[in-house]
């Protein structure tokens, strides 16, 4: 059962993702405090406040100031991003201290399609999501990770999939592969209700919408009034083969969204690898599910309104 009026504590605010979650909490009716490392520049920081969250500035590697920061808190929230450092080490840190705190529940920077079910060295992100959560089921807190397959702007430009310029759907191996796409505010909307459950599984599952290549091919016509056609790019061997040959070309080591870790993802999706087995959507009423033709229709809309 929901309970508002409860503090809730995230992590990650400052960023896209966060600053959704935090203001959805705040919209749920939770008293919010925002962890802001120190140094954080003060328009990342003022948004915050005026929403009428308590910004706690922290030395994550400072273990009392952690564990004050999240006393008296029903929950922690995580939305971190970056890589080792921060998924292992950071996410760790925190989660000492909410233990330390006596913290009942931990939602861990997840968000993203099953990553559990994804063989070995087949998506180095979410293979640290996946480390770092043998961590968090050791710790003596109740944990419950938020999975949402893709964010939804993969279907407008974060990924070749509709190319919009060549009335083409691209796909790899299989057209008719349903895949997991889900807006960032209905995550942010739906991990702010989690944080205030008390009775949540260790995971859940939400897409906004489930479709495949070839249904957005007639998805599209439709919007458009002209013909999508499917695109296929090539197998899923020949996929791993380029993000094989991208990631041995690549010069940078420790960039968070190299091409190939995109490549990455888009095999977890085609593949089927990755996807949502059950969907959740339906355990808090209220969330007005946003569905692919809504993300389309409004891009579209938008791309002739810039046009003109």
């Amino acid at each position: 059962m929901i309970s508002q009026h409860k503090t809730v504590l995230i992590a990650g605010s400052t960023g896209d993702l966060g600053g959704r979650i935090a203001r959805a909490l705040v919209d749920e009716g939770a008293t919010v405090r925002a962890l802001i490392r120190r140094g954080t520049p003060l328009d990342k920081i003022v948004p915050l406040e005026q929403l009428g969250i308590h910004i706690v500035e922290v030395d994550y590697h400072n273990a009392t100031a952690m564990k004050e920061a999240c006393l008296d808190v029903s929950c922690v929230v995580s939305a971190l991003s970056g890589l080792d450092e921060v998924i292992i080490e950071t996410q760790t840190l925190l989660l000492e201290a909410a233990v330390a705190a006596g913290v009942p529940r931990f939602i861990p920077s997840d968000y993203s399609m099953d990553y559990t079910k994804l063989p070995v060295g087949s998506n180095r992100n979410l293979e640290l999501r996946r480390d770092f959560m043998k961590i968090l089921d050791q710790a003596p807190i109740t944990a419950t990770s938020v999975l949402n397959g893709a964010f939804a702007d993969m279907l407008t430009g974060m990924a070749p999939i509709v190319l919009f310029s060549h009335k083409r759907i691209l796909y790899w191996d299989d057209a008719d592969q349903p895949m997991d796409f889900t807006t960032k505010d209905n995550v942010a909307t739906f991990t702010a209700k989690i944080a205030l459950d008390d009775h949540t599984p260790r995971f859940v599952y939400i897409a906004g919408d489930q479709i495949s290549a070839r249904q957005l091919a007639v998805l599209m016509s439709s919007l458009t009034s002209q013909r999508f056609r499917l695109f296929k790019a090539g197998s899923r061997n020949f996929l791993e083969t380029l993000i094989k040959i991208a990631r041995t070309c690549s010069k940078s080591t420790d960039d968070l969204y190299p091409a190939w870790q995109g490549m990455q993802y888009v095999h977890g999706m085609f593949s089927g690898l990755g996807k949502l087995e059950q969907i959740n959507n339906n355990r808090y009423s209220g969330i007005q599910w946003t569905s692919a033709k809504q993300i389309l229709t409004n891009h579209i809309r938008f791309s002739k309104e810039s046009a003109s």
